[in-house]
């Protein structure tokens, strides 16, 4: 059955199939609401029963709807099918703009192309039928953003599994046209990935995901969403008619070795702050302005962008004068872009890159968007192709955990202070915090380049600013040692800056403890000299069940060196290190009653510093403890860990170094399983640090000496009520309850072994 509505669209044909008496009852709605379109505009038109309508005697509309000569001129008997290709042909025209996109064929092309498909997915649905059977109940995971305004609904981007096929997204993307088609929508294929990964962007209505999850090599689909500059409105920006000029910045050097690449809007390369230092790249991907009325002002679509390449390398306001700035624009002229256009960025990059090797290289992403694990994942490929990568934390006042690129762990996520060194507050929101936040860094009425003019500066505020100028710190820091990794640099950030300025009050009571309290900075000298370089690496808050853990992984190029556990009630069973090979897991273990707990692994830098988990073996003895020692020589103690799932748990282990008779060692409970680090570090030395307080207090803290750095931090107690261990920066912290005893922080402190030094015992 053939039927028309008003606007002449055909809306549902029924008829048996050409092979066997199955009826195909899917359909498309004729609701008056979707008026002959999808959500994305698409057509919902039945190719597939076109197709098993030849078999089938068709009835003539009713009287009043449109007519179709196509298909009743002539009939459509067994031995006709012209008129049904020729009905084909002008669903492809409608489907023409599909066509402008570099990566589909020519109309012509595409035309025979789809039609040869329909033959191709007949002689391949029976083997699909077999895959879709290998995974049923698993379709692929689909992503989306958190936040309901920032969607793009329609727009999808496609990944697929890493099976080394070449062409494999071009071919599954041909497939989702030619089975959409089938069921009557008509797609658009906006964007192809074969560099990045592998995948593609496509335009399709929402009805189509659950076939789209169910096609051979697809890994996951995410909705497109959008990023926004990291700005307060520029509008508020002041005009500064006079060059901005500092006599007291003294950088170590100018980063003259260092290329920036910018993804942001638009840039006016001619302003005397950046002129010869820009080079402004021919991309460009930004979704349309809002608003019918909006008129793009030059100055006012070049505003963040100028401003934010000043900020990073500008002659006057700039941090690293000497540093190129390479500009790619992926938001437009409100500094608002799409997840798919930054990806689509990040893949003319990593091409040209390939074309043309540079290094070192910094790539500073000043935007933020909801959390996006195809984004998260794209610049973790970067990463390891050696780009190091800058990301604003974001102005939404909330956890940067919640936000990408910035929850990116192999990404350097930078929030802002103002010039009090404290959380920038940018009207009622501010700079975000949590432990997926770096460093912090300058970010309020930060002066700089203006488009308003050549010879124009104005002041913007936000985590935008405060990534740029770590961009220049990163420049420079780079250009004394272009070897570094994204992992070592970042290290050598949090080394070099400013601890325990800011006041923590600022920040929600859960988020105190495990937002970093640092400011970026830079030291007047720079010089690349081997250093043992250590941080601290939180999990996120596991569940309140009694077998839920907390996993922290250290990044590459980086050694785990210890781990620790915190809870929020004192409720938890304790921590180990799990050895997967090729990665380590800090394991924090929950306990019945618990309010979530935190692991914390103590990630560190030292050449070839390859380390081992000794565990306790049990003895015939039954003695009061237990023990476990570093049995080679080239071995040093870097932490101690215990745990115990079957008895209450109390954080009473503590390290002990070797003497002439016994080597390093962890000392234990006898009811806990205890592990011992092991560090491959010869050419390190370590002493243990304690702090036992005289009077109670919630917190027991131990600092290590200057010049020596924190590794493994434990707790002593002889009461079941402390809440755990944490490493900030160089101190080691033990929380207890008021009702516990007092406890002894106990602090594990190397560094690099001095020539003619004794041993520390």
């Amino acid at each position: 059955m053939v039927r028309w509505d008003n606007s002449g669209v055909i809306r549902h044909i029924h008829a048996q199939q050409i092979r066997g008496t199955r009826l195909d009852r899917r359909r498309v709605s004729s609701s008056s609401s979707q008026a002959g379109a999808g959500e994305d505009g698409s057509s919902p038109f039945r190719v597939q029963q076109l197709l098993s309508a030849s078999a089938a005697p068709l009835r003539r509309p009713p009287a009043g709807s449109p007519p179709a000569p196509g298909l009743l001129r002539g009939g459509m008997g067994s031995g006709s099918r012209a008129p049904l290709l020729l009905l084909l042909l002008a669903a492809l025209a409608a489907w023409a703009p599909a066509a402008a996109s570099p990566h589909r064929l020519p109309d012509d092309e595409d035309a025979d192309d789809l039609l040869r498909s329909f033959a191709f997915e007949e002689e391949e649905e029976g083997e699909d039928q077999t895959d879709a059977g290998k995974h049923r109940g698993g379709l692929a995971a689909f992503y989306r953003s958190h936040k309901d305004a920032w969607r793009l609904p329609g727009h999808y981007i496609v990944v697929l599994k890493d099976e080394g096929v070449k062409l494999q997204a071009s071919q599954t993307a041909r497939r989702l046209q030619v089975r959409a088609a089938k069921r009557g929508y008509l797609t658009k294929i906006l964007h192809i990935f074969e560099e990045l990964f592998q995948g593609f962007v496509v335009k399709m209505s929402r009805d189509l995901l659950h076939m789209a999850l169910r096609l051979p090599h697809v890994h996951y689909i995410e909705e497109d969403s959008y990023v926004f500059a990291q700005s307060v409105p520029w509008s508020l920006g002041r005009i500064i008619p006079v060059q901005y000029q500092s006599n007291e910045y003294n950088p170590p050097n100018k980063g003259d070795l260092v290329e920036v690449y910018l993804l942001d809007t638009s840039v006016q390369s001619n302003h005397r702050e950046i002129e010869g230092r820009l080079f402004v790249t021919d991309f460009e991907n930004v979704p349309e302005e809002d608003g019918t009325r909006f008129h793009r002002q030059a100055s006012r679509c070049d505003s963040h962008g100028t401003h934010l390449a000043g900020v990073i390398s500008g002659r006057d306001a700039g941090v690293a004068k000497g540093a190129s700035v390479r500009s790619l624009r992926v938001l437009n002229c409100q500094g608002k872009g799409t997840v798919s256009g930054t990806l689509i960025g990040l893949e003319f990059v990593k091409k040209t890159l390939a074309a043309q090797p540079y290094s070192p290289l910094i790539m500073c992403l000043p935007l933020a968007g909801g959390y996006s694990h195809v984004l998260n994942a794209a610049c973790r490929l970067m990463v390891q192709m050696g780009v190091v990568i800058i990301a604003a934390a974001g102005n939404y006042k909330e956890d940067a955990c919640l936000y990408s690129p910035a929850s990116e762990p192999e990404v350097i996520t930078v929030g802002a202070t103002n010039a009090q060194d404290q959380p920038a507050s940018m009207g009622t929101l501010g700079t975000n915090f949590g432990h997926c936040v770096d460093v912090f860094a300058p970010g309020d009425d930060i002066i700089g380049a203006s488009s308003d003019c050549s010879t124009c500066f104005t002041s913007q505020s936000g985590t935008s600013q405060a990534a740029a100028y770590v961009a220049g710190i990163a420049a420079m820091i780079l250009n004394t040692n272009p070897a570094l990794s994204a992992s070592e640099l970042r290290q050598r950030l949090i080394h070099f800056s400013i601890k325990n300025l800011i006041n923590e009050a600022w920040f929600p009571e859960d988020q105190r403890m495990i937002t970093p309290n640092r400011v970026a900075g830079i030291p007047s000298k720079l010089v690349a000299d081997e250093q043992l370089y250590c941080r601290s690496v939180w999990s996120s808050l596991s569940g309140s069940t009694h077998a839920a853990v907390a996993i922290a992984h250290c990044n590459s190029n980086e050694e785990m060196f210890s781990c620790s556990s915190v809870s929020r009630n004192g409720k938890r069973q304790g921590e180990r290190i799990e050895d997967h090979g090729d990665r380590k897991e800090c394991v924090a273990h929950n306990k019945f009653g618990g309010q979530g707990i935190y692991a914390i692994a103590r990630c560190c830098i030292w050449p070839k510093a390859g380390c081992q988990i000794n565990t306790y073996t049990q003895t015939t003895e039954d003695t009061a403890v237990r023990s476990v020692s570093c049995t080679k020589d080239s071995h040093v103690l870097t932490g101690c860990s215990s745990y115990s799932l079957d008895r209450d748990f109390s954080e009473n282990i503590r390290p002990v170094l070797r003497t002439e008779s016994n080597p390093d060692q962890c000392i234990g409970e006898a009811d806990a399983m205890v592990h011992a680090s092991c560090c491959h570090a010869p050419s390190l030395e370590c002493k243990v640090q304690e702090y036992s307080p005289v009077d109670f207090t919630t917190k027991a803290m131990v600092t290590c000496d200057d010049g020596w750095t924190l590794t493994g931090c434990n707790a002593y107690s002889h009461g079941p009520k402390t809440f755990g261990v944490y490493s900030r920066d160089n101190t080691c912290i033990v929380m207890s309850s008021p009702q516990s005893k007092r406890a002894v922080a106990v602090g594990i402190c190397c560094r690099r072994r001095l020539l003619q030094s004794s041993s520390y015992k």
